[in-house]
């Protein structure tokens, strides 16, 4: 095959990969920007807590009331649990200095430093090991690795210029900030807040048409939590139907149906069945609501049942007919209040 004739400059290569370089680095600096901006957050509540504490003798039950309030004012965020908010207290307990945290530790994930928190009891032998994550830009396994291996004690505790070093930008350290979920929590754009208060609002109009419906739906909570293998979920809607004996999760999502959808709510389902799920109760049902500008797609499923039931043309299965509203009733139900909603809040429903 002949060699084509290239209309590029020779220096094309060398000026795409330095343009690239800077973009990765600019993006990187960015995400610690707004880590600092979350790190900083939980410093000051904590530090708000445990003033209240030595001052006016605030105690657990104080924590707790304080998690269910901020949890309830600000959903979407994963960080407001009393565990958390019990590590924000124990963070600026070991870190007085606010300008500490903004170029030290504020520069590594939340959950990096929980690690150093629960893991690290000396402050010279934690800020090392904070130091030489930035450095050499290590992930959360790669740092519990190092501290479980004293890797501290083995190469002595002189400290490097961490202050004026950028992790690389592949690093495991820049992965992490960037898929960092409490950061990601914490990041809320204007379109994204608006799409975000039109979503939570079409889950509290289902939940009332739902038990409006008199036919047996017993709400059991919204953003309803569920651990597995130590890792919290929320289900959007979850509620026990007291006809059909089982529980009944729901997910609203904007925008067309994916298949990964599916994936989730299956997890869901299993993990309710696991959980929750009493011997004498039925197998749980999934009800996956999706919303797009062309189509309100409806998805009932059920565990172990590999064919999806009640997409499209779908229909409910006999047994649940009496019992269920039907997806035409969802489907006109679900477009009817996204209409009222968007010309409430001014939303464009693309």
């Amino acid at each position: 095959m002949p060699r084509q004739l290239s209309f590029l400059p020779d220096d094309y290569d060398e000026f795409l990969r330095l343009l690239k370089e800077r973009i990765r680095t600019a993006q990187l600096r960015a995400v610690l920007s707004v880590n600092r901006e979350l790190i900083l957050l939980y410093w000051h509540i904590g530090r708000e807590i445990l003033h209240r504490q030595r001052q006016e003798g605030w105690g657990a039950k104080v924590i707790e009331r304080l998690a269910k309030d901020l949890k309830r004012d600000f959903p979407q965020m994963k960080g407001f649990s009393r565990s958390n908010l019990t590590y924000m207290r124990a963070f600026a307990e070991a870190y007085p200095d606010e300008q500490f945290v903004q170029q030290v530790v504020g520069q590594i994930p939340w959950g990096h430093n929980v690690r150093l928190l629960d893991m690290v009891k000396d402050p010279e032998a934690r800020l090392w090991y904070a130091c030489k994550a930035i450095e050499y830009g290590w992930s959360r396994n790669v740092l519990i690795h190092q501290i479980e291996s004293n890797l501290h004690q083995r190469q002595g505790s002189a400290i490097t210029n961490f202050a004026q070093t950028l992790p690389p930008s592949q690093s495991d350290l820049a992965q992490s900030l960037i898929k960092d979920p409490y950061m990601m929590d914490f990041i809320t754009l204007s379109e994204g807040a608006l799409e975000r208060e039109l979503e939570q609002a079409l889950v509290s109009h289902i939940r009332e048409f739902l038990l409006e419906l008199g036919v047996g739906f017993s709400f059991m909570g919204n953003q309803f939590p569920i651990v597995v293998d130590g890792k919290e979920y929320k289900i959007d809607l979850l509620f026990y139907h007291v006809k059909l004996r089982c529980y009944i999760v729901i997910e609203l999502k904007m925008g067309d149906f994916e298949p990964a959808y599916s994936g989730q709510m299956n997890f869901y389902v299993s993990a309710v069945d696991d959980l929750l799920r009493h011997p004498d109760d039925q197998p749980t049902i999934g009800l996956i609501l999706c919303r797009s500008k062309s189509k309100t797609t409806v998805e009932y499923a059920l565990r172990n049942v590999s064919t999806p039931i009640g997409v499209s043309t779908h229909r409910v299965p006999d047994q649940f007919k009496s019992t269920l509203p039907s997806i035409e009733e969802l489907e006109q139900e679900l477009e009817s209040a996204a209409t009222a909603l968007e010309a409430e809040i001014d939303v464009d429903p693309s």
